[in-house]
């Protein structure tokens, strides 16, 4: 079950079930995750997601059981409710955290990083998540989330298992956003994901 936060954020770690969430994207039908093996619904985004799942595996090297998908963070402020969503958290079984998240979405990913730094800030309440990735499924940015800096472009960027067993000694888990932090970022979160969708006048 959710879990109301103060400061008006629900906090998801698992897989949600988006089958029934509102879309205006063309319906293919179903197709079956490729990490977890369920039946999600065929959008051309859920497709893109699924290519990103595979490449993390099959050319970047991650294990499934590394990646998690479909984790959220929903946010309740002044009677506005957004559900941000995470595509992928990427974790080393050998570390024992999550050290990068990856979102996705279309269009620019410039207007997309403040986002996803919120995000890696707030997912975990042990931790904050040290990189994050924006991506529109054909180019992508590597962010550090306690700075902000972009320290990658292009889909390259985005670290293999290999390279990322090298990085994670430099990595700084810094301590969980709290109080007026962690509520700032959740803001963030609900100013910057909220969609306008199709209006009927």
């Amino acid at each position: 079950m959710p879990f109301l936060e103060k400061g008006g954020a629900f906090v998801f770690q698992e897989g949600v079930d988006m089958s029934d969430a509102p879309t205006h994207h063309f319906v293919y039908g179903t197709l079956k995750d490729f990490i977890t093996g369920e039946e999600l619904t065929d959008t051309d985004d859920e497709r893109i997601r699924q290519d990103l799942a595979k490449m993390m595996v099959e050319k970047l090297g991650y294990e499934k059981e590394d990646l998690e998908p479909r984790c959220s963070i929903e946010t309740l402020f002044s009677t506005q409710f957004v559900r941000s969503n995470i595509e992928l958290a990427v974790s080393l079984k050998e570390l024992g955290k999550k050290f990068l998240i990856i979102r996705y979405g279309a269009g620019s990913l410039v207007s997309r990083e403040r986002s996803a730094i919120a995000a890696a800030r707030i997912l975990e309440k042990e931790y904050q998540i040290p990189l994050a990735v924006v991506t529109n499924g054909r180019d992508a940015e590597l962010l550090d989330t306690a700075t902000g800096e972009v320290l990658g472009t292009g889909m390259d960027a985005i670290p293999s298992r290999s390279c990322a067993e090298e990085m994670v000694a430099t990595l700084e888990f810094r301590p969980p956003a709290e109080g007026k932090k962690r509520e700032g970022e959740m803001r963030i979160l609900n100013a910057f994901d909220v969609e306008i969708c199709c209006r009927s006048f």
